[in-house]
């Protein structure tokens, strides 16, 4: 019984341990999706102030 007890008991502790760390990546998460959806629309507001002069992925250069 004790041995039952025991395991129960590192079990609780466990499952409250994954718990926290859930916690902590869930607001790691938002953090991150926040700051790339700021990203997001600081290059889309960057992307439509600009000229056209930038090389973008495969497009090749004007003097090609």
């Amino acid at each position: 019984m004790e041995q039952l007890e025991e395991q129960i008991a590192h079990l609780i502790r466990t499952v409250d341990d994954l718990s926290d760390i859930v916690a902590r990546q869930e607001g790691e998460i938002a953090t991150l999706t926040r700051r790339v959806h700021m990203l997001m629309q600081r290059e889309g507001e960057r992307e439509s102030q600009t000229t056209g002069g930038t090389v973008v992925g495969d497009e090749r250069p004007p003097h090609y």
